[in-house]
């Protein structure tokens, strides 16, 4: 991308990016404007570059504050040192702690799972090497990028996009001990959990907001009430929903599976109401699992009455799975039963998402 750059800028006669900045009369904009629908379309005053005080600059000239130095990650980082001076996985030795947390918390993780990624790579660590438990209100994107290895539970609730791009770790939340409201009619966390997940695991004890789960590829998230919009453009993982959603269910969703408890198909988006479907002895079997352990790890009063009349409740789920993501899944098992290479195995998939 460097190279380009260095030769675009070469073309156009400029020898840094700080010198092409204001020039708007080498922007080309004959593509953009020709064709019938920008007809009488005029960007002049777009590129209409005013005069500066001598003297004065068109680019940054003073570094951003961030503020990282202050980020509460950085304590985590030397809570976690252990782990973190291991030299492979395997050696490291489990970190336990407990940490107030505020509002002002953002991105609370992120830096850690940094620091596994760059020190073990993509694999990360052993499930729960480093388990922190917080205590508060966590601010925006509580749990952002994990990596495995690094679980954060917290006591309390949180903001929007709590485990925004999830990638293996695990985030479990749920009421602070003292409450007493009920957890599973007050919401726990706030708009877009998991956004853009690719792995791990997520349980919210309570409801959460909207667009749950948008784009969600590879995460297993449990939540007990949903806005509008859940699962919204989800392309793989699970999804359950152990309370009421809001509508427009699974909007745009192409694959992932969402299990729902007295669903209203009502409403799930009318583009995904050909994939709803009931649940097989496979699905039962998962499902009473993952209900289990999110009863286990936020005490949900919700998974627990659903347990204990398991027979009867687990007929009262939904299975949403896109009618393409099933066709594949299905070649997919074909091709491994028959022995096929892994390269054959990803033709066969690719012929299944083609054909449906």
């Amino acid at each position: 991308i460097a190279e380009e750059v260095r030769e675009i800028l070469a073309e156009l006669g400029f020898r840094t990016i700080e010198e092409a900045v204001g020039h708007a009369e080498a922007l080309d904009v004959t593509r953009a404007v020709d064709h019938w629908k920008a007809q009488g379309l005029n960007l002049e005053p777009l590129f209409h570059v005013p005069a500066l005080a001598e003297g004065a600059v068109r680019h940054q000239v003073i570094a951003q504050d961030h503020g990282l130095e202050k980020a509460l990650d950085n304590e985590l980082i030397k809570l976690a040192a252990d782990a973190l001076a291991a030299d492979s996985a395997t050696d490291a030795q489990p970190v336990r702690a407990q940490v107030a947390i505020r509002n002002i918390n953002r991105t609370v993780g992120t830096m850690l799972g940094h620091e596994v990624t760059k020190k073990f790579g993509g694999a990360g660590l052993p499930d729960d090497t480093i388990d922190i438990t917080f205590t508060g209100s966590a601010g925006q994107s509580f749990g952002a990028f994990l990596p495995r290895g690094v679980t954060l539970r917290l006591e309390g609730d949180a903001n929007d996009y709590v485990g925004k791009g999830l990638s293996g770790g695990r985030v479990i939340v749920r009421p602070d001990r003292g409450a007493d409201h009920l957890a599973e009619y007050s919401t726990i966390a706030g708009n877009t959990i998991a956004y853009g997940a690719t792995g791990g695991e997520l349980f919210l004890r309570g409801r959460t907001g909207e667009r749950f789960c948008v784009r969600n590829s590879g995460a297993t998230v449990v939540s007990e009430g949903v806005g509008d919009h859940g699962c919204e453009y989800m392309t793989g993982g699970r999804a359950v929903v152990l309370g009421e959603t809001g509508r427009n269910f699974a909007a745009g969703m192409s694959g992932g599976i969402a299990y729902v408890i007295d669903l209203n198909v009502d409403n799930v988006n009318a583009g995904n109401v050909s994939a709803v479907e009931a649940l097989d002895d496979t699905d039962k079997q998962w499902l009473h699992d993952v209900v289990r352990r999110h009863q286990e790890e936020t005490g949900s009063t919700v998974a627990e009455k659903i347990l204990a009349e398991w027979d009867t409740a687990v007929d009262r789920f939904s299975k949403i799975i896109p009618s393409t993501y099933k066709a594949v899944l299905a070649a997919k098992d074909a091709a491994e039963q028959a022995g096929l290479s892994e390269s054959e195995i990803t033709e066969k998939m690719m012929e299944a998402a083609i054909n449906g």
